[in-house]
């Protein structure tokens, strides 16, 4: 890949070396990861090429888009409403954040204790080595924790930050404070790209968005069943694809693989024999976080559901489509986007309720809840997690770990350990 993109990469000042260290080793980590698994599906080769080319191709389409006059907005919370962005003929994409990129430049602005995926995508930025960063016009933070709402404020100084602010609870003031915070990112938007964002506009992209969530919960309705059809490894590759890659494409191409998937359901064909079904839940795994996975899938389970943002928690609820006025349309983007029931609100019940219902649902053994360390939210809420999942009689075992590969040896006795004791 390198070869016919590094002219873009250079005008986009990456740092050519050490980029190429990047793709070397990520490169490496994929094919262990995912190039080692038997019985794939055949759909499954589209998302390989969208790796192999996620700093190449889909850059290049990026930098086609900004030539014709469209804006690229980066994000990196579901909390952030895309239908918004693309009403205004703007793209939005997820951004780098997944790695052990650059953190020696970030504590040189952040503590040594904050979580992994802070430290990640200021790594990224200040190393230069995530092209997404370079293509974006704004990028959109919010205030789902502390640490991000610290770190934006000095990310600041490097790229264009527009920060939203999420309710920490679910009242009816709550509800105003996040429509008001919906209507201010309309305007943002709207002055950023210079366009109205009309009724039909905004129809047309709560479609757009709403089919690929269709597209994913037909997918997580495929892969429950028994024997489980597909890796969980693959389909957490294809949620953390569906940030980046271009929404009606991403869409048309799962489709295909969920036709795929029937089939090979019909034949009665699973990918592994007498793994013991867990779910994970917890934190959301950007981009090439894949560790804790791969050791679970290594240790005699398979994952058959993910309870995260990288996973339910984006794809599970809609937008109604049945409003025709633009007020009607961004109230239901409103109601949809208070559904998410990420650990920033107080109480959270809503959250233990879908986690219990999901395990059962899926006739999980037992659920795996990650948590980044120094992640606040997630690590306190896993002990009412456990709590809630020990009343309904199903095991859980929690996991605290970075994005280093130092802990592996640890985390694979732990999960082995849990894997033999559900079984």
């Amino acid at each position: 890949m390198a070869g016919s993109y590094e002219a873009m990469w250079e005008k986009l000042n990456l740092d050519l070396d050490a980029h190429a260290g990047l793709l070397e080793v990520l490169g490496k980590f994929y094919g262990d990861i995912y190039l080692s698994q038997d019985k794939r599906l055949r759909g499954m080769e589209y998302l390989d090429f969208v790796l192999s080319e996620i700093h190449g191709l889909r850059i290049k389409e990026l930098q086609e888009a900004k030539a014709q006059g469209r804006k690229v907005v980066g994000t990196f919370c579901v909390f952030v409403p895309e239908e918004l962005v693309y009403a205004a003929d703007a793209i939005q994409v997820g951004l780098c954040a997944g790695a052990e990129a650059g953190f020696d430049k970030a504590e040189k602005i952040l503590p040594r204790n904050t979580c992994a995926l802070i430290k990640s995508f200021v790594g990224f930025k200040l190393s230069r080595l995530c092209p997404f960063f370079e293509s974006c016009d704004l990028i959109v933070g919010e205030t789902t924790c502390d640490g991000k709402k610290k770190a934006y404020e000095i990310f600041g100084d490097y790229a264009p930050v527009y920060v939203m602010e999420i309710p920490q609870m679910k009242q009816a003031c709550d509800r105003d404070l996040w429509k008001a915070e919906i209507l201010r990112f309309k305007d943002t938007i709207e002055n950023l790209t210079g366009r109205t964002i009309t009724a039909e506009s905004l129809k047309k992209a709560i479609r757009l968005i709403n089919d690929r969530r269709r597209v994913l919960q037909r997918l997580n309705r495929l892969r429950a069943a028994e024997p489980t059809p597909i890796s969980g490894r693959d389909v957490l590759l294809i949620n953390q694809v569906s940030f980046y890659d271009d929404p009606a494409r991403f869409t048309q191409k799962i489709s295909e693989l969920c036709d795929e998937l029937e089939q090979k359901i019909a034949r009665g064909e699973g990918v592994v024999d007498g793994a013991q079904r867990v779910m994970l839940s917890g934190c959301p795994m950007a981009i090439p976080n894949w560790k804790l996975p791969y050791i679970i899938e290594s240790s005699g389970a398979v994952v058959v559901g993910e309870e995260s943002c990288v996973g339910t928690r984006n794809t599970r609820d809609l937008v109604d489509e049945t409003g025709e006025t633009l007020d009607a349309m961004l109230d239901a983007l409103v109601d949809r986007y208070m559904r998410i029931d990420c650990a920033c609100f107080t109480p959270n019940r809503e959250r233990l309720d879908h986690i219990v219902a999901m395990a059962r649902e899926l006739k999980v053994k037992g659920v795996i809840h990650y948590g980044l360390s120094f992640c606040q939210p997630y690590g306190i809420e896993s002990f009412k997690v456990e709590k809630a999942l020990r009343e309904a009689g199903i095991p859980m075992l929690a996991i605290e770990t970075d994005y280093s590969m130092e802990d592996v040896e640890q985390l694979k006795t732990r999960v082995e350990a849990f894997v033999e004791m559900i079984r």
